[in-house]
């Protein structure tokens, strides 16, 4: 049986390589769906838009 974490809600930034990013998708995709599809289409959506616009002020990290 899985526990579900809450959350308060506060936001982690990291600052991680294209290949790094990779590796952690292809360790989602392993795991089962229902899990983890939220958080993939989560990680996506800010990896494309990084990837996208990479000037973008809105996605540099804060140190």
């Amino acid at each position: 049986m899985q526990q579900k974490q809450e959350s308060d809600g506060q936001l982690i930034h990291f600052q991680i390589t294209l290949d790094e990013a990779n590796v952690i998708f292809k360790a989602l995709g392993q795991m089962p769906f229902a899990d983890v599809y939220a958080l993939i289409g989560k990680l996506n959506e800010q990896a494309n838009r990084q990837l996208n616009h990479p000037n973008s002020q809105q996605n540099q990290t804060r140190d």
